[in-house]
């Protein structure tokens, strides 16, 4: 597959037909909308619009939100159409999220390395219990409330084949987490998290949690894995085989 296929298999399998097992799946005659009880974020997953009913688009999406009383973040990926989509969503009282990279590894030309022992101390997270140092990582890393954590991926673990979740431990502490979900009948994972406190950084940690995905991955079969990446995040990466598919940012409309 070239570039151009792979983003269009991404946009049918991730954005279109994917499910969310704690979410509504709305099919708009312009897109896919996914909506989460409260307090949880909805999202406009998908779309395909135009100079001309964009602008309307959005607005019936804002009174729809209102009416049911949810915030939702309309998701922007720079192949969408139309380009200013941005700049639309901005005029109509949405924030801007950081801009992440959409990067995808294909595993059957990932480096050899991904695939070596790991020697880090991972643990597989298997049960809720274990997801209070999922959140003390994350905590420590982005500050702020993760107890959210708590319930939506301990109802995701009961799920079978859905989630793999990865704490590494340093002195018997967690130092490290990254997590993967795998969607039905769809070729791609999508990671997330990828967080390592800020003293236990520079020991290969954040590689050492993606290398053990990407090995778990490979054993379902799955061909591409994708991420949404920060800045920091991206040149670890782009070594470890990744590349740039396009750029995303998320545009959060709270105040209704």
């Amino acid at each position: 597959m070239d570039r151009s296929d792979i983003l269009q298999t991404f946009d049918r399998q991730m954005r279109q037909e994917i499910e969310f097992p704690d979410m509504c799946k709305d099919i708009l005659s312009w897109g896919v909308r996914f909506v989460r009880p409260a307090p949880g974020m909805s999202i406009i997953l998908y779309y395909e619009l135009d100079e001309d009913n964009a602008d309307q688009a959005i607005e019936d999406q804002v009174a729809y939100f209102r009416q049911v009383n949810q915030r939702f973040a309309w998701k922007v990926f720079d192949h969408d159409r139309p380009a200013d989509m941005k700049t639309r969503l901005t005029r109509q009282g949405f924030t801007g999220d950081d801009l992440a990279a959409l990067m995808v590894l294909d595993l059957e030309h990932a480096p050899g390395s991904l695939f070596e022992p790991v020697q880090a101390d991972i643990r597989r997270v298997t049960s809720a219990d274990q997801l209070d140092d999922v959140v003390k990582v994350l905590e420590t890393v982005w500050g702020g409330n993760y107890n959210w954590v708590l319930e939506r991926m301990g109802n995701h673990l009961k799920i079978p084949d859905y989630l793999d979740a990865y704490l590494v431990y340093q002195d018997r502490q967690p130092a490290s987490v990254g997590w993967t979900y795998f969607y039905p009948r769809s070729q791609f994972g999508q990671l997330f998290g990828g967080s390592t406190v800020p003293g236990q950084r520079r020991h290969g940690f954040y590689t050492a949690i993606l290398a053990r995905r990407v090995q778990a991955a490979a054993e379902r079969g799955v061909r591409f894995l994708t991420v949404e990446a920060g800045s920091e995040s991206q040149p670890i990466l782009e070594k470890n085989g990744f590349w740039r598919l396009s750029e995303v940012q998320d545009f959060e409309k709270e105040q209704l």
